[in-house]
């Protein structure tokens, strides 16, 4: 069992950009690997890492237990060296028990996965952020309904684990419209750009916030920028892991990425 430490651990949400891009180098993922880079030095160092990624949905959340996870290079047809990426750091089978419990005793079905390795919206942005990989990880899956009123649920089942220095980190995009990413059509960039404004102003008022985000579909061009919300699921559990400090969080980026405009979110105490 963590110790329980004197303040809360902070809880981020962050864009992981396309596939493996953010490590290889690419120009129009430099500003997002930047920030992924820097964002460790804004953060407390974490005891072990919760990473809700939308790249793995269940029926049941299901949470990782092998004490080492294998890579899931769960993308195609980049470079033969992208499969080679190695991010060894530990699982946490204890704490996996421990988030079981939590879901469990919030009425929440859950299930360990002895098997499930880390895919790359987990690995990608931990391989920048925290290099060195001695850092206990553990991924949470989202919950195939796309429900979102269960995400900000199972966001609010796992707050406590702030407490014990556990870095909750949603891994999504703000913005995820794969045709629009490919058009180069410069009205990609304005539509997002109205979705993300209405996003940040949700998230700016908490006293409303459950409730909007609970209905983000009416939000201007809202399945424009999520034809299918995966992306936009690990926000809500982020959102209700911090919910019940009721302090707005901070936009720790926004920039264009791949022609749309992403955010990325960090809520402190």
């Amino acid at each position: 069992m963590l110790a329980v430490q004197s303040a809360l651990m902070p809880v981020v949400y962050v864009p992981h950009g396309g596939g493996p891009l953010p490590l290889m180098g690419e120009p129009s993922h430099q500003a997002l690997a930047d920030f992924l880079r820097e964002l460790p030095a804004k953060l407390p160092t974490p005891s072990a890492i919760l990473v809700i990624s939308a790249h793995w949905e269940t029926s049941g959340v299901e949470i990782t237990s092998h004490p080492a996870p294998e890579m899931l290079f769960d993308y195609y047809n980049f470079p033969p060296e992208t499969y080679e990426y190695s991010y060894p750091a530990p699982g946490f089978p204890e704490l996996a028990h421990d988030v079981l419990q939590k879901l469990e005793d919030a009425g929440i079905t859950a299930s360990l996965n002895p098997d499930r390795g880390f895919d790359h919206g987990t690995f990608v942005p931990l391989m920048l952020m925290y290099p060195e990989a001695q850092i206990p990880v553990i991924q949470v899956s989202l919950l195939n309904s796309l429900d979102a009123k269960a995400h900000i649920a199972l966001g609010l089942a796992l707050q406590d684990l702030r407490e014990q220095g556990v870095l909750i980190l949603g891994s999504g995009m703000s913005f995820h419209n794969m045709r629009a990413f490919f058009s180069q059509d410069p009205s990609v960039l304005i539509k997002s750009q109205e979705f993300d404004s209405w996003l940040v102003e949700r998230l700016a008022n908490p006293e409303e916030t459950a409730e909007r985000l609970s209905n983000w579909e009416v939000a201007p061009r809202a399945r424009y920028s999520h034809p299918r919300e995966e992306h936009l699921l690990p926000l809500m559990v982020c959102y209700g892991a911090a919910a019940a400090s009721g302090a707005p969080p901070e936009i720790a980026f926004n920039q264009p990425l791949l022609g749309a405009e992403v955010s990325a979110v960090i809520w402190r105490d």
